[in-house]
C-alpha cells in the first residue's frame, strides 16, 4: 500500500478519536480546530499519494512544494473527475476556515460551535458537522485508494 495512503488512514483514525472521544469529554472550539487540522492533514497525504502516482505514470515532471500548489496540480491532472474536484474544493474551504479568525459559541456544551465569517458566507462547525465531514473524507480516502492502487478496501 502507498505510504501516503497509510499515513492518511492514520490521520483519519486520529480524527475519529478527536470526534468520538476527545469532543465527548472536552467540548471546546480548540478541539474542533484540531479536528479541522487533522482533516487538512489527511487531504495533504491523499494529494501527495495522487501526485506520486502521476510521477510514476509519467504524467508529471515534478511535485510542487506547497500543499496548495500540490492540490491545484492534482485538480489540473484530474479535471474530469467530479469526486476529486469536489473534495479539493472542500479541502480549500477547510484551509480557508482554519486561516480565518473565528468566534466561539456554547463552549463546554453539546452544541459547541466554531463560527467563521468568510467573504460571502458564515460557516458554523459543530460536532455533527465534523461527523459528516469525517464520513465524506473516509469515502474519498477509499476512492483514492481504489484509483491509485486499483484496490477497493472495505472497513
Amino acid at each position: 500500500m502507498n505510504e501516503n495512503l497509510l499515513e492518511a488512514r492514520e490521520e483519519l483514525k486520529r480524527l475519529e478519536h478527536i470526534i468520538y472521544v476527545s469532543l465527548k469529554y472536552t467540548r471546546t472550539v480548540d478541539v474542533i480546530n484540531n479536528a479541522l487540522n487533522r482533516m487538512v492533514s489527511t487531504y495533504d497525504f491523499v494529494v501527495e499519494a495522487f501526485l506520486e502516482k502521476a510521477m510514476e505514470d509519467k504524467k508529471l515532471d515534478s511535485i510542487p512544494k506547497s500543499p496548495a500548489l500540490k492540490a491545484k496540480k492534482l485538480a489540473e491532472l484530474y479535471p474530469e473527475d467530479p469526486l476529486i474536484q469536489k473534495n479539493l474544493n472542500f479541502y480549500f474551504s477547510l484551509r480557508n476556515i482554519l486561516k480565518s479568525p473565528y468566534q466561539k459559541r456554547q463552549e463546554f456544551r453539546r452544541h459547541v460551535t466554531l463560527i467563521v465569517n468568510l467573504e460571502d458566507s458564515t460557516v458554523e462547525v459543530e460536532i455533527d458537522t465534523l461527523v459528516n465531514c469525517e464520513k465524506f473524507i473516509h469515502f474519498f480516502l477509499n476512492y483514492a485508494q481504489g484509483v491509485i492502487e486499483g484496490i477497493v478496501e472495505e472497513d
